[in-house]
């Protein structure tokens, strides 16, 4: 299934974007390490929340399918960029804090179950092997 997104340069590197089935916008600006002002989400920035929203996602259809509520579960994403060779994305570790009022429901099968899902969401799997992408698991108790 394709999905349609529209993007517009506004100038002063910024770009606003249009997804084709729902409508909704976003806004992204260059980040001021790279001639922009960093009012809003960067390119790279997207791909780290892509990431986390991912990981989240698929622990989530996987929670649902096996009636279990992860209902406050926070994802922290950092982006590190590299300079050499070129500019890119060098790191994003993820970490995923399920809170103990849900953790404690989650028995060790089940767990087990939602962090191969989560390492196997589609954009962890579509970023480049370079790019170091650990994902940890904290089970509040």
């Amino acid at each position: 299934m394709a999905v349609e997104i529209n993007i517009v340069y506004e100038g002063q590197l910024r770009c606003a974007a249009t997804h084709g089935p729902s409508g909704a916008t976003l806004n992204t600006d260059a980040p001021v390490d790279n001639h922009g002002k960093g009012e809003s989400f960067s390119p790279t920035d997207l791909v780290a929340t892509a990431l986390g929203c991912c990981v989240m996602t698929i622990m989530g259809i996987v929670a649902e399918r096996n009636q279990l509520d992860l209902t406050g579960t926070r994802i922290h994403v950092t982006k590190e960029m590299v300079q050499q060779p070129i500019r890119r994305i060098g790191r994003l570790p993820v970490i995923v804090t399920i809170p103990a009022d849900k953790a404690t429901k989650v028995d060790a099968a089940d767990r087990a179950k939602l962090e191969t899902a989560a390492r196997h969401c589609p954009v962890h799997q579509s970023l480049h092997p370079e790019i170091d992408s650990p994902i940890e698991f904290v089970w509040q108790s």
